[in-house]
């Protein structure tokens, strides 16, 4: 009888093993729908087994992705925690090496925000760089390295029938970088003086104000003699030699934006500094509070605006991987030269011949919307991806994040924080929580508004200079409509919806900057004024220019 019940389970078992396919199907069937199907010829229906796959394949995709979305959140809360964890063990680390006093503490917390809410640099990769290694996203960068194929093939075809052969003169490359060799003596000239004069001014101060009885005249002393080293070595003189040169648009936007970032690097330096000399008692010196001369340099040559004497380091270089990045940054600039002799040059040529009309504006929007789009995609790949991995790479920079996924943004509040994480680290940190301190967080809507007013201007004023006139065009899309669309579409939208509404947007504003700005390029030339008043510098050319 043992034996007996023992073959009666596993003869049970067997029998289901056998099982016809069609019925597991079927009995998975009613399971999932709760229905029986009818059999036809003693089989089920073929379509209803398919419809019911289809819909326990559409229930564990969307399974699937609720999961990918709670795991990915869990992911990051960790490593947030994670990094704010470490750094609280090298501030109470840093802290028992060198123990302050009560009033050293005090007056550090009076002096600036707390240190534990600033930027912590960690060592990761660029996310372009993960996201080359899946197949799919390459395959987008393959169809833009065909895109770029064909500009050139289009281009030498139409150039060998109107001239009968191959132009590869590349004149318009030539022209925009011209007097190249004024630029370099130029940056030098900067690069130097942003090297020496802001490292001597905090060294001279921090030795003397620890011990001084008039700390106020000297801070009052070195932080003047700094402005007017800026406003006059780094504000004015580029400048003057930008424009008393004519130099070319990219010559140009090499030194202003240089310039700018020099700015920035110097203000940065200063600001992370100055607080740890004025915590300092009057018996110590500042052998502890300034850094060292070469942490100064590698700051001024790696890719971020937020200054640390130690920055998190890989442990070697590969050279291949910063040939890849330089030559793509080559690449992407040949790619704009096609661009705009192949999309631009020729439809503005002949709009700017006409009178300022509406219905031609209107087309002249539209048709510009693939161009802006393509040198948007290209600055971003060229600068925000290779140009900043190609330094990083060669200075061993580990922190690589310059960027966010802000191709997936549901707002504008996300796309700002996310295009360019550098400049927004610098503006966040500097202007809008400074603003906050100042104001003992009273008053949020005027920081940020502040933090988009100085943005606005700053790049309203390297376009005006690089251009060589005033219209601001810029200035007005990021005061009007970057500041709504930011309270309108914020963080609360969620939804594919709201992704799309954010890419109309930023298409249809890049085709406006296109056709507006190269309109006033245009009209600028064939309409000039010998003599112009301050009125005629204000308005703008394309609005009355009928050559």
């Amino acid at each position: 009888m043992v034996n007996e019940g023992a073959g009666g389970p596993r003869s049970r078992r067997g029998s289901h093993k056998v099982v016809p396919s069609s019925d597991q199907d079927g009995t998975g069937a009613e399971r999932a729908t709760g229905e029986v199907p009818c059999p036809s010829n003693g089989t089920v229906e073929v379509e209803h087994i398919i419809s019911t796959k289809l819909q326990l394949k559409k229930k564990a995709e969307h399974l699937k992705a609720d999961l990918m979305r709670q795991f990915d959140t869990q992911v990051n809360e960790f490593m947030d925690s994670l990094i704010e964890e470490s750094a609280s063990l090298v501030s109470s680390h840093v802290s028992t090496v060198f123990p302050l006093s009560d009033k050293e503490k005090s007056k550090l917390r009076h002096t600036r925000p707390p240190q534990g809410q600033s930027k912590q640099f960690v060592i990761r990769r660029s996310l372009l760089d993960d996201l080359f290694e899946v197949n799919h996203i390459r395959t987008i960068y393959h169809m833009f390295i065909a895109l770029l194929i064909l500009f050139i093939f289009s281009t030498l075809v139409v150039d060998f029938i109107d001239e009968g052969r191959l132009v590869l003169e590349f004149d318009l490359l030539v022209y925009a970088f011209g007097q190249f060799p004024l630029v370099v003596v130029t940056w030098m000239c900067m690069f130097l003086s942003t090297l020496v004069v802001p490292y001597i001014l905090l060294s001279v101060w921090a030795s003397v104000y620890p011990t001084s009885s008039h700390r106020a005249l000297w801070t009052v002393l070195a932080g003047s003699l700094l402005l007017l080293y800026q406003g006059l070595c780094l504000g004015f003189l580029p400048t003057y030699v930008v424009l008393k040169n004519g130099l070319p648009p990219a010559s140009c936007f090499i030194l202003i934006l240089e310039q700018v970032r020099l700015i920035m690097k110097a203000h940065s330096f200063i600001r992370e500094n100055v607080p740890r000399v004025q915590s300092l008692e009057r018996s110590k010196t500042n052998s502890l509070a300034v850094p060292r001369f070469t942490q100064y340099i590698y700051f001024l040559f790696a890719p971020t605006l937020i200054y640390r004497d130690n920055y998190p380091r890989n442990p070697c270089i590969r050279w291949g991987y910063v040939a890849t990045q330089f030559s793509q940054v080559l690449g992407c600039l040949f790619y704009a030269y096609y661009i705009f002799v192949r999309l631009c040059i020729p439809q503005f040529r002949s709009i700017s011949m006409q009178l300022f009309d509406l219905r031609a504006m209107v087309l002249c929007v539209f048709n510009s919307i693939l161009p802006g789009v393509l040198v948007l995609f290209l600055a971003f790949f060229a600068f925000l991806h290779c140009w900043l991995n190609a330094f990083a790479e060669m200075l061993r920079f580990g922190d690589r994040m310059f960027y966010k996924d802000w191709w997936n943004s549901t707002s504008f509040a996300n796309y700002y924080r996310t295009w360019n994480v550098v400049v927004h680290d610098w503006l966040y940190y500097y202007v809008y929580r400074d603003f906050l301190w100042m104001t003992q967080k009273r008053f949020r809507a005027a920081a940020m508004l502040v933090v988009f007013t100085v943005s606005a201007v700053v790049h309203e004023y390297v376009l005006a200079i690089c251009f060589g006139f005033f219209y601001p065009v810029l200035f007005c899309i990021f005061m009007c409509f970057g500041m709504v669309f930011n309270f309108i579409l914020n963080d609360r939208r969620k939804g594919p919806i709201w992704n799309v509404i954010m890419w109309t947007a930023l298409f249809l504003g890049q085709g406006v900057l296109i056709c507006l700005y190269s309109q006033e390029w245009y009209a600028q030339r064939f309409c000039p004024i010998q003599e112009p008043s301050f009125i005629d510098l204000l308005k703008p050319r394309s609005w009355t220019c009928s050559p």
